[in-house]
């Protein structure tokens, strides 16, 4: 057992390489990517956030090598119908693992496209927009496919080697993944004064550019106190700032990296199932619904302005949501009382297919991002 624990901890030591700088594409000297740049500086002066110009960026970028692989070098040349070629080009498009890219993806390559010939004919550079009538694909309507049960979680919880300094750093970080639903991006930019030690987190600039205010589960506050304390300092640096979870060289943890240790621990624990923090996502939401939570609050817990176009938003406090967590969380210090045949005496709502529809477009949206990540880093 022992030789297993320092194995894994031998894995969480290894530092990444330096990463090599992009190789030139050839269609980087398109004069497209003149108008593309300019669009790109328009949306980051108009306080679209990073990441979305990032995204905005691989969006256009792929659409121009598209263009240059059809000797397309000026914008007034494209038209609705060349536009419809590219949008069939991308329902048509396998990847190398020989599958199509998801609607989730085509809607993400497509949309900034839209975004980008708006300003185009706002900014007079084309004489009309030639995307207005491009018709998105429509997302199919599915349910989560993959849900850890309680029992699944608890034995991934139970991997981490919390003898060690960073066992304890990675079982904080997993218990507030599932304490708290937040993403993985999410996780890994919270800071130490995002953390109040008193049973809420704030999570700063979440998807769209909203801050949130999130309850925290006792148990998850207890490893957190305790990271936070006894193995934080310990990984302090200068360049360290204020992140909360930090590497074992005081760095703060990118999205991947993050997603690679959380995918080690489910392995360790037998778990195949694809996907990796957005599975404890899943599971804090699914959970709470069985034991009872209204849809509202596990809405406003995981940060969805909209559950579907039908329902509306509805605005509840931090002292009742955190109620609301603390009577319906699985992982809580207070054991839920059972009647006399062992069964659980708290009674099950049925999920919400809406909720859960949406938390499934985001594991997609997730997933696809890992692999745009994956396919770029191999270029």
């Amino acid at each position: 057992m022992t030789t297993r624990r320092n194995k894994k901890h031998r894995l969480w030591t290894k530092r990444a390489g330096p990463q090599k700088p992009d190789a030139p594409q050839p269609w980087a000297g398109n004069p497209l990517m003149g108008y593309v740049r300019a669009f790109l500086e328009w949306s980051e002066v108009h306080g679209f956030r990073p990441q979305g110009v990032v995204l905005r960026g691989k969006a256009l970028n792929r659409f121009v090598a598209w263009c240059d692989e059809r000797a397309i070098v000026r914008i007034q040349d494209i038209t609705l119908p060349i536009i419809e070629r590219y949008q069939q080009h991308l329902f048509h498009y396998r990847q190398k693992n020989g599958k199509p890219l998801s609607f989730t993806t085509q809607q993400l390559m497509l949309v900034p496209l839209k975004a980008f010939f708006k300003w185009a004919a706002r900014e007079r550079h084309i004489l009309s927009n030639p995307a207005s009538e491009i018709i998105l694909p429509k997302k199919p309507v599915s349910l989560p496919r993959y849900v850890l049960s309680i029992a699944q979680v608890e034995s991934v919880l139970n991997e981490t080697d919390v003898s060690h300094p960073t066992g304890i750093r990675d079982r904080a970080m997993l218990e507030v993944l599932y304490s708290t639903g937040v993403r993985r991006t999410e996780l890994a930019s919270l800071g130490v004064t995002d953390w109040n030690r008193s049973g809420t987190l704030t999570v700063r600039q979440g998807k769209g550019g909203k801050d949130r205010v999130v309850p925290v589960g006792a148990r998850a506050e207890a490893w957190l106190t305790r990271y936070v304390d006894d193995v934080r300092p310990e990984l302090v640096t200068s360049q360290s700032g204020d992140t909360l979870f930090l590497t074992d060289y005081g760095e703060a943890f990118n999205k991947n990296r993050l997603g690679d240790l959380v995918r080690r621990y489910l392995d360790w624990a037998g778990i195949t199932v694809p996907g990796s923090c957005h599975l404890f996502r899943h599971a804090c939401a699914t959970h709470m619904l069985e034991n009872g939570a209204d849809v509202r609050y596990i809405q406003v817990l995981l940060g969805h302005a909209d559950i579907t176009s039908t329902e509306i938003y509805t605005k509840v406090s931090i002292t009742k949501l955190r109620e609301i967590h603390a009577a319906t969380h699985p992982a809580r210090l207070v054991r839920v009382r059972r009647d006399q045949d062992g069964a659980d005496t708290t009674h099950a709502a049925d999920p919400r297919e809406g909720l859960l529809t949406a938390l499934e477009a985001e594991w997609e949206e997730d997933a696809d991002d890992v692999a745009a990540d994956a396919l770029r880093a191999r270029r």
